[in-house]
């Protein structure tokens, strides 16, 4: 018999200490840069094992009511309840069919009319120059129809158990798609730095990834008298009014600075992580800023930004070798560059982002995705329209 109660942002940190996986997505200061969002850490305890028990998983779930005025009647009062990259929980303690429907009940309660949720999972995984050699071709149509490498037997049996637990619950899996879903993307870009023994990879292999033009742009930043250095918070607005500009020339909405002040603020102030602020200068003019987070084995590029000028410096490229040895001297497992498309397409409009992290030597990662259990079906369905319509 399993049960779920809040806990405190203390046990909530206690139990992901020993999760070096989790990612900051989960991380109990999260909720302090979501300020959009109400904020829930929940522990999943087996009622058997007594009162002072540890958790046997842990979620922080993030609220946030439909767009209407909270005086309306019943439902101003409905929520989307969502967890990123979570419940994080060790397999072989507790299963989902175990630890989800105890969670459901608590949410329902709550006023859930939409629970979206997003398992730390792989599904398949492709090689990075497989992937450049497929959207090179245009022979093919998505990435799916590309051979994985082999998979973990132990890894995919649970994976594939996970998705057959989640259907019987009631939760809808992801619909395909080739543009970024609203949240978390299922197809994510991850360059590995170990082997399959476990060990951590020499700084070479990581970078023999790399394409030929990765490698050696690479290389002439190195020998481009660039100085890197880490920043700390006074230099978050530099880094904000540089990434205003990288916002304006490559036509997307940038975040406000306070957003980036509380990033840095929370997650350095959480024993889990880190948050880093990488700057790249020529003399005294920046030319690249990346902002950087550790948590456990997991190592993630968040945001980057860079100047039009001085470009055959390549500034991105020495952060980006920072970062990658930063990794490395860490013990991280991945590398993660985000998310991207599951297209092939040479000229859909995100091949060039998919094109870039795989020189990068990034491998393609399918995740389950984000699945959906919808309280109140016809919320719910409002909802993912408004949603998609945005």
């Amino acid at each position: 018999m399993y049960e779920v109660r809040p806990i405190s942002l203390e046990e909530h940190t206690r139990f992901l200490a020993d999760q070096p996986t989790a990612s900051f997505l989960q991380n109990p200061r999260w909720p302090a840069v979501k300020k959009e969002w109400q904020a829930q850490s929940l522990g999943v305890f087996d009622a058997g094992q007594g009162a002072d028990a540890a958790p046997v998983a842990a979620a922080l779930v993030l609220f946030r009511r439909l767009p209407l005025p909270a005086a309306v009647p019943v439902l101003g009062s409905k929520k989307l309840a969502y967890m990123a990259e979570g419940p994080v929980m060790d397999p072989a303690v507790a299963d989902l069919d175990q630890i989800l429907p105890p969670l459901i009940t608590h949410l329902k309660s709550s006023g859930a009319f939409l629970i979206r949720m997003g398992l730390p999972s792989v599904l398949r995984r492709w090689e990075a120059k497989e992937v450049r050699r497929a959207l090179a071709a245009g022979e093919n149509t998505s990435i799916e129809e590309l051979d994985p490498l082999d998979a973990d037997p132990a890894s995919s049996t649970q994976t594939s158990r996970w998705q057959q637990q989640l259907r019987a619950l009631g939760f809808k899996a992801p619909a395909p798609s080739t543009d970024f879903e609203a949240g978390q993307p299922q197809f994510q870009a991850r360059i590995p730095l170990t082997d399959e023994a476990g060990a951590t990879l020499p700084l070479d292999d990581v970078l023999a990834r790399m394409d030929q033009s990765s490698r050696r742009q690479t290389k002439k930043s190195t020998r481009s008298e660039l100085t890197v250095s880490v920043g700390d918070d006074s230099d978050l607005p530099a880094w904000h009014a540089l990434y205003a500009e990288t916002a304006d020339r490559d036509d997307f909405t940038g975040r406000p600075l306070a957003y980036f002040q509380d990033m840095y603020r929370e997650l350095n102030a959480s024993p889990l992580s880190e948050c880093t602020l990488y700057l790249a200068r020529f003399e005294d003019q920046l030319l690249a800023a990346a902002i950087y987070v550790r948590q456990g084995e997991f190592a993630w590029y968040v945001y980057g930004a860079s100047s039009s000028e001085e470009r055959k410096r390549y500034a991105p490229r020495a952060l980006q070798l920072r970062q990658i040895e930063d990794s490395l001297a860490a013990g991280c497992q991945w590398y993660d560059l985000g998310g991207l498309s599951p297209s092939l397409d040479p000229e859909y409009p995100l091949a060039g982002l998919t094109r870039f992290k795989t020189t990068m030597g990034a491998d393609v990662v399918q995740t389950l995705g984000e699945w959906d259990y919808p309280v109140n079906p016809l919320l719910a369905k409002a909802f993912n329209l408004y949603m998609s319509r945005r």
